[in-house]
């Protein structure tokens, strides 16, 4: 048994919930007429099989194959007495392969039947055989109950109450699926349902089933009103059926992408449902160590959150404190700083790129920010533009590195090559998944997250290259690292950040923000970790722009009145001026409370960063 409670654990986060069991079943040649339930008895080496598969790919909760194991459903295959011993043996099964690594969830399924609400002899009958299931689920120690697939609120609460009688001390996971507008069977939605369950006394709540990432995504993030912890269980997409086979079509890396957006929306806990199979499972643990949620391991350097202790300089080795790590470092929290974004091309000519340096070193900015593949787009490696930056315009470069794209040698190699080519301020982040680029069947690699590469990287600032070796000196990296002010699990950013900061982060570059009272609490709460901030701001390019930040780009968020000024701008020159107004009263509110500005001009026009800091920094 893992050495924390199940409650515990739901409410840290980050926990990987496993993939599916009736069609992992169903695609080892079980037919989906058969008693899936049954195998348990007559099969059970196939339902290790599936545990297994689920395990090894990083699921930490593994759901036990008795979604159709109560009375009801039994009695259609004639195996209604059959109820304890096929319950039983699917949690011996399921406790046998966690061996201590994982929870075992008992999945209790709905009966079925359609409630009719004039016959209570039925619901009592119904609610009898969710007390028998369950009853027979915590007998044999279950760590949870999940209560999932329910289309009828009325029966997911005789379900509830059932577990109330037969389980009282077990938490409880309540899931229910909705249709494709969005409502289940009698027409609610997905916030008046939360509540209900809520009210019904229900653990967790959530999704599973039903639909894909997406819907799924939808439907879970409108029911955080109660405050219990949310869950979520997409299926692959949606089935279609191809040569006489049902097949699922959403991919290991779609499924990764809203793993992770659902995590950082504030969900607790993420599996698979209909159609996921070990690969899925897999990309949502890589999904939840790219948060550092729940204190998994960095799958790079094999080194937990809690043993992130500072390294020693090997004999001889001088570590370069901040102050002396070129002009950047040794403005930061003595002046105000601005540094301004730009893009690498598309193609082969940096001219445009070039040009826009030379412009934002005449106007006075202090250095650039060079971006590696901002939302996965196919572009020139940034390495380049930087080392032409600095060599021909003369102001200095900070390198963003994402570690998206290359394994753990390839990140040392590129950040040792880079240091030798005087590129030696970086911007650590993660990066955006491929499937939101031009090039989505490219492979993620993500072999670290940010936090592991800050501590790669603090080590080389220590002498030292991953594997504890002497590199014979050491590197200068100043490292600054990102945060999101306006994130939906702020808790969650809050700790990452805090992580960050222990593995070497030396400033912070925030996400863009048009709220200065969201900015307000998150320099708050940040003040301990000591770190200069550099306050995001994005002019707006018109009204469009500001919906899709808004609404699309996680740990964005647009005042109404902010969008509402933007609605009103009067064609293209009107909008980019009222987006530099709102950028510029927002430079002009918060200024005294920040070290810089990290400006991010839309769509290559540098002028308008310009425009911004007229007159207030420059």
């Amino acid at each position: 048994m893992p050495d924390h409670s199940f409650t515990e654990a739901l409410a840290r986060g980050g926990l990987v919930l496993d993939g599916a069991m009736g069609t992992a079943l169903y695609e080892r040649g079980v037919l989906y007429t058969a008693c899936f339930e049954q195998l348990c008895v007559t099969q059970p080496d196939l339902v290790r099989q599936v545990h297994r598969c689920h395990l090894e790919a990083g699921a930490r909760v593994l759901g036990t194959n008795t979604f159709g194991a109560n009375r009801y459903r039994l009695e259609r295959h004639g195996l209604s007495e059959n109820v304890e011993a096929f319950n039983r043996a699917a949690v011996t099964i399921a406790r046998a392969e966690a061996d201590g690594r994982a929870f075992v969830a008992g999945a209790v399924g709905p009966t079925g039947l359609l409630i009719r609400a004039t016959e209570q002899a039925e619901l009592s009958g119904m609610r009898a055989a969710f007390e028998e299931q369950i009853g027979v689920l915590a007998e044999a120690s279950v760590d949870a109950l999940v209560l999932e697939t329910f289309r009828q609120p009325r029966e997911i609460e005789l379900a509830l109450a059932a577990a109330r009688t037969a389980a009282p001390s077990v938490p409880t996971i309540a899931c229910v699926s909705f249709d494709p507008l969005g409502t289940t069977a009698d027409g609610s939605g997905p916030e008046e349902v939360a509540q209900l369950l809520a009210d019904w006394g229900a653990t967790a709540i959530g999704v599973n089933c039903a639909d894909g990432p997406a819907g799924v995504y939808e439907m879970v993030t409108r029911m955080a009103g109660p405050g219990l912890p949310l869950v979520a269980q997409p299926n692959a997409g949606l089935p279609q059926r191809i040569e006489g086979r049902f097949a699922y079509m959403a991919t290991p890396e779609y499924f990764q992408l809203y793993a992770r957006r659902l995590f950082k929306a504030g969900v607790k806990a993420v599996g698979g449902c209909c159609g996921t199979n070990a690969e899925h499972v897999r990309k949502v643990a890589a999904a939840a160590r790219m948060l550092g949620s729940g204190g998994t391991e960095d799958p790079g350097g094999g080194m937990r959150d809690d043993e992130a202790s500072e390294p020693v300089a090997p004999p001889g080795v001088t570590v370069v404190e901040t102050a002396d790590k070129g002009t950047v470092g040794a403005r930061l929290g003595r002046e105000f700083v601005v540094s301004v974004e730009i893009n690498p091309p598309p193609g082969l000519s940096l001219a445009k790129a070039l040009a826009g340096a030379q412009l934002l070193k005449d106007a006075g900015i202090d250095m650039v920010n060079v971006t590696d593949g901002a939302r996965a787009a196919a572009r020139m490696g940034n390495l380049a533009l930087c080392h032409r930056i600095q060599e021909e315009v003369g102001i200095p470069a900070m390198m963003h590195v994402t570690t998206r794209d290359r394994n753990l040698l390839g990140l040392l190699a590129h950040v040792l090559a880079a240091h030798e080519l005087g590129v030696h301020n970086l911007v650590v982040i993660t990066g955006d998944p491929p499937k939101m680029g031009d090039l989505p069947d490219a492979t993620p690699v993500y072999d670290l997250d940010s936090i592991g590469l800050l501590r790669l990287l603090r080590g080389l600032n220590h002498g030292l290259d991953p594997g504890g070796k002497s590199l014979g000196g050491a590197t200068r990296f100043l490292c600054a690292t990102g945060a999101e002010p306006a994130a939906g699990d702020y808790e969650r950013e809050l700790s990452r950040l805090r992580k960050k900061a222990d593995a070497g982060a030396e400033f912070v570059m925030t996400q863009p923000v048009y709220d200065s009272a969201v900015l307000d609490r998150f320099l708050r709460d940040v003040e301990p970790l000591g770190l200069p901030v550099l306050v995001g701001l994005l002019p707006l390019a018109n009204h469009r722009n500001a919906e899709f930040l808004h609404n699309e780009v996680p740990g964005m968020r647009v005042p109404d009145s902010i969008r509402a000024r933007m609605r009103k701008a009067q064609g293209p020159a009107q909008a980019r001026a009222e987006g530099v107004a709102i950028a510029r009263e927002m430079l002009t509110e918060v200024k005294a409370r920040v070290q810089g500005a990290y400006i991010m001009p839309p769509f290559g026009r540098y002028q308008l960063a310009v425009d911004v800091v007229k007159g207030i920094v420059r």
